[in-house]
């Protein structure tokens, strides 16, 4: 691959290279012995809450947490594979009175990251790196970077329609697919590979609709069904998803067995890899619709996987968004959702712009080499 430059990655420390609102969990657990214990999952959202969460920010004025933070299980590896494919910065928010600490743990534990890399601060908007990688949506929202890109935590769920990842390996290979959009590639299903085709685009984009008709028009195609957490009736293609209760989405998403799992206008999403494998053993060829986190799951997870985004103009987005069957804030959630998943377009193998539903259909079995 040609490039005339490295891409440059900035990350954050706390909550995503080191342990803190976790932490933070598991020490104010010891000291008053909650019953039930506190959980992560208690942190809703950025900020005090008023509960017994708020019993964590002792611990942010303690020089000790700091000295004594753990690295996340395959931090140091994530880092040592970020190092070789882009320059690595380090973009941090910490009190001043603990920057020391903080440089120090840094460079003990990521000696990849050179010296001059260190940002200390909380104004990330003013590091200029091709990519920023950090859980507080606030930064993600004001970043100047290119991508910039949410570590899903508890209290990030409400992010909508913005690059977002679940671990490590699903942010290398979300790398690799932005260093790859700087050059030309050309790519289709191979007939005699069993492939995956996933629809990208915005809400209101007819995503779902496109889908129904390519698998109405062709038998080469087996539709992927999901799980989510919203409301059936909400969905006007709701027989692309089986319906969980959060607590059950939760489980799921613990127990393994979901390659993806992303939050959308406040709504859980989730697939399963089993689902996927069935498939594809039969010959078929996998379609689903989902957002970038979902695709760059598939990504990361199968071999042979085709992205298409749907592009649609704003004003159709919004109208279509309106006419949903939802709640006024499920409609504020997307509506706000649109423009920053535009960007997204720039890094899906093709994009799909149509006047109608046969058109898309047309041009989808173009890019696919499928005749009718």
């Amino acid at each position: 691959m040609s490039r005339k430059y490295r891409l440059s990655t900035a990350l954050d420390v706390d909550d995503l290279l080191m342990e803190c609102t976790a932490y933070a969990i598991r020490l104010a657990n010891e000291k008053y012995k909650f019953d039930p214990p506190m959980t992560i999952y208690e942190k809703e959202t950025w900020g005090r809450l008023g509960t017994r969460v708020d019993t964590i920010y002792q611990y942010f004025d303690d020089p000790e947490f700091y000295r004594t933070q753990p690295v996340y299980e395959g931090a140091k590896e994530f880092v040592r594979k970020l190092s070789q494919m882009t320059e690595v910065y380090i973009s941090t928010a910490v009190p001043p009175e603990y920057m020391g600490i903080r440089a120090q743990r840094i460079l003990e534990e990521f000696p990849e990251i050179p010296r001059d890399h260190i940002f200390m601060g909380s104004s990330k908007d003013k590091i200029h790196t091709d990519i920023l990688f950090d859980d507080a949506m606030h930064n993600i929202l004001k970043s100047e970077a290119r991508y910039p890109i949410l570590m899903r935590r508890p209290w990030n769920q409400e992010a909508t329609g913005m690059l977002a990842v679940n671990n490590y390996d699903e942010f290398l290979k979300l790398v690799e697919v932005i260093a790859e959009s700087y050059s030309a590639r050309e790519q289709s299903l191979s007939p005699e590979e069993p492939g995956i085709v996933v629809l990208v685009g915005p809400s209101g984009s007819g995503k779902s609709k496109i889908a129904t008709r390519l698998l109405y028009q062709t038998d080469k195609f087996q539709k992927l069904v999901s799980y989510t957490t919203n409301d059936p009736t909400a969905v006007e293609e709701n027989k692309w998803y089986n319906y969980v209760t959060l607590e059950e989405f939760r489980q799921m998403c613990d127990s393994g067995e979901m390659f993806q799992s992303t939050m959308y206008a406040g709504h859980g999403y989730d697939s399963k890899k089993a689902d996927v494998e069935k498939i594809l053993q039969s010959g078929k060829h996998v379609l689903t619709t989902m957002d970038i986190c979902g695709a760059m799951s598939l990504k990361t997870n199968f071999k042979n996987v085709t992205t298409i985004y749907i592009k649609r103009e704003k004003k159709a987005l919004m109208a279509n968004i309106l006419r949903k069957n939802s709640s006024v804030e499920d409609k504020v959630n997307r509506l706000i959702a649109i423009e920053s998943e535009t960007q997204n377009a720039e890094i899906c193998d093709y994009v799909v712009k149509f006047d109608s539903y046969d058109d898309a259909v047309a041009q989808l079995c173009e890019i696919l080499g499928i005749h009718k």
